[in-house]
């Protein structure tokens, strides 16, 4: 793995390496005193949870830590059944709580139904002390969760409608496209930044643009992630091709980041 010295909290991995240290970072988080962990769904941090759930396997600490711990999704579906195995309380639940022996009442989930108050949603989070170490994809466009291009950067808990492209991305999860829900209900920026440390991955190609406008263009709610900037712990975990953009800039010469 190569630290970028002039890009600050940029690592160069390849996926598994990348997916290693994100799964480092939780498992750092699992063994403070009152671990609370953020989680996001999608195909970059499948891996992360594996790495975690070999690691918890192996430590007793990290075991007692998860006896411990709380942990809280980005964002969760709306519309789908809740038997459905596409929700993201279920992909959670496969993926890493039972791998790890996290008990289903402490993985917290944004309700789905739209009538319930989603700002209830941050005030259990800060019930629990506040997430300590959250994780992130970014999107094509460069959404953060479920935040579209446009959402405020203090904007909190609350129900979106998802754009035609990230609906486009999110249907290889699915038998057909048109079964992709149109709305979700998505920890805000707001929401997000209150985390203590912000860990970020991105793979392919299909990431570049979004990622460079994010680390190098200007802070603004049209790039959801360029809120990252604003943060004052984030931790990057890209590939080449992710990170190509970023490094283009670089090795034209632009000073800092």
């Amino acid at each position: 793995m190569t630290l970028i010295d002039r890009l600050p909290r940029l690592m160069l991995a390849d996926r598994a390496d990348a997916s290693r240290q994100a799964a480092e970072l939780l498992a750092h988080e699992l063994i403070t005193p009152h671990p609370v962990l953020g989680l996001a769904t999608g195909s970059s941090v499948e891996a992360v949870y594996r790495e975690l759930a070999a690691m918890v396997a192996d430590s007793e600490p990290l075991r007692t830590g998860v006896d411990r711990a709380e942990a809280f999704a980005l964002d969760e579906y709306l519309g789908l059944p809740d038997d459905d195995p596409h929700t993201y309380r279920a992909t959670l639940r496969r993926q890493l709580a039972e791998p790890i022996g996290l008990p289903e009442e402490r993985l917290h989930v944004p309700d789905p139904d739209s009538t319930v108050e989603p700002a209830g949603y941050d005030r259990a989070i800060a019930a629990a002390g506040g997430i300590g170490v959250q994780l992130l994809g970014i999107g094509a466009n460069g959404h953060i969760g479920f935040n579209e291009p446009g959402a405020a950067f203090d904007s909190r808990t609350r129900v979106v409608d998802l754009t035609d492209r990230t609906r486009r991305d999110n249907a290889r999860f699915f038998a057909r496209p048109e079964l992709v829900p149109t709305r979700a209900v998505t920890q805000g920026i707001g929401t997000i930044l209150g985390a203590r440390r912000l860990v970020v991955l991105a793979f392919g190609a299909a990431k570049a643009d979004a990622l460079a406008a994010a680390l190098t263009g200007p802070i603004d709610p049209a790039v959801p992630a360029s809120a990252l900037r604003l943060h004052p712990d984030v931790v990057v975990l890209a590939d080449r091709p992710a990170a190509s953009a970023v490094l283009d800039l670089f090795e034209a010469g632009l000073d800092r980041l």
